[in-house]
Order: C-alpha cells, then sequence, then structure tokens
C-alpha cells in the first residue's frame, strides 16, 4: 500500500491519500485547507477518489470536501455520526472563531463503532473516539503492521486538544486507553498533525498517558 501524506497550511493538518500499487482508485483521508495541492497530486499520479474520509468535523479536516467532491461527485463522502453537525456549523466546526467560514457538502455515509468500510481495495474498520470532536473517528487498517489514521486524537508524544466545543478530556483519554493502547506495539499512527508515531513509542514516552487519575495507570 502506497501513502502519501499532503501538509494543509496553516494549521499544518495532514491530508493522506492512500493506493494499492498498480490501482488508480484511492483514499482520501481528512482533505484540508488547501485543495488544490490534493487535485494536483491525484492528477500527476493518474489516482481517482474512490472515498473521501473524515476523521471528524473540524474546519482544518473538512475544508477540502467541496473541492474534492465537486472533482469527484461519485466519491462518498464519510463521516462519523457524531460529527456530521460540524459540517454545516461554522461555530462547532471552528471556522468561524478563527475568521473563516469553511461548511461542506452533506456526507454520504455516516459510520458507527465497529463498520468496516471496503474501498479501492482497502479495508478500514471504524473506532469512535470522541473527546476531541463529539463524534470523532479513526479508521484502522489491519496488516503488519496495523495502522491507524487517527486524526486529531493522539500524536507523537501528544493528545488532541479538549478545550474546544465538544472536548472531553475524559473521554479521550478513556477512549486512547481502551481502544488504540490494546493494539500491538508495532502499530503505526498517522495523526492529523506533526509526524507518525507507534503505539509502542507513545506508551513509552507521550506524557499524557499513565498519569490521569481520572483514567487510571495504563502500564
Amino acid at each position: 500500500m502506497k501513502i502519501h501524506t499532503i501538509v494543509s497550511m496553516p494549521f499544518a493538518e495532514n491530508t493522506y491519500v492512500l493506493w494499492l500499487e498498480g490501482r488508480a482508485d484511492c483514499v482520501v483521508i481528512d482533505p484540508g485547507l488547501e485543495p488544490e495541492l490534493m487535485l494536483q497530486f491525484l492528477a500527476d499520479n493518474q489516482l481517482r477518489p474512490a472515498a473521501i474520509l473524515n476523521t471528524h468535523g473540524h474546519a482544518d479536516h473538512i475544508a477540502g470536501n467541496e473541492a474534492l467532491k465537486q472533482a469527484y461527485p461519485d466519491a462518498p463522502l464519510v463521516i462519523g455520526t457524531g460529527d456530521e453537525p460540524l459540517l454545516t456549523d461554522t461555530f462547532a466546526n471552528v471556522s468561524a472563531p478563527f475568521g473563516f467560514s469553511i461548511v461542506s457538502p452533506p456526507a454520504d455515509r455516516l459510520v458507527r463503532e465497529g463498520e468496516r468500510l471496503e474501498f479501492a481495495g482497502l479495508s478500514l474498520e471504524v473506532l469512535e473516539i470522541p473527546g476531541h470532536s463529539p463524534g470523532h473517528v479513526v479508521y484502522v487498517m489491519p496488516g503488519k503492521p496495523t495502522r491507524v489514521f487517527g486524526g486529531d486524537v493522539l500524536f507523537r508524544g501528544s493528545i488532541g486538544r479538549t478545550d474546544l466545543p465538544g472536548g472531553n478530556e475524559k473521554l479521550l483519554l478513556d477512549g486512547i486507553r481502551t481502544k488504540l493502547l490494546v493494539l500491538p506495539e508495532e502499530t503505526e499512527i498517522y495523526p492529523g498533525h506533526g509526524e507518525p508515531t507507534t503505539i509502542g513509542a507513545e506508551k513509552r514516552h507521550n506524557p499524557y498517558l499513565g498519569l490521569r487519575k481520572n483514567v487510571g495507570q495504563v502500564f
């Protein structure tokens, strides 16, 4: 499998393009604020999205939805059920407070915990991990290694912020502890911002994990 990262400014948000070598269809995860970069990459590599997946509805992760849907109208737009309202609410998706006004086309499919998505020859399982946003989901691709496209849940040495509308630190840490830290240590995490990491590295070095009394020790 091929993974290409496109970093969109001004928030250094990671958009991921996933595809199998030899195939022309792909999956795009979290189209950001510079959709022209995504469209150019897709054109240059003769790739066509089979689906557009949002981990959550914050503006920096949905800003490119409209441009991609205009260019590829047959690609379904997918988001967790709990974050559907953020697609069109500029205060809930935090674009209005930052001086933007970003809305997205409506979702074509809403997903919940445990659903499995099959697009472009790829299989991804949905896990719900709220706390950064009310309906945040992550997409888990089993394999050797397992890969997690995690949005703003778990970062290298950090976790998603919980001071935005709908944020909840206890929910976020509970979700990380019970759904991500139980994965094999070699599991690769592809976050919404920053560099990839692994479950093992975060267990050993992330200062936010295992120290919060409200979720208990994880080591």
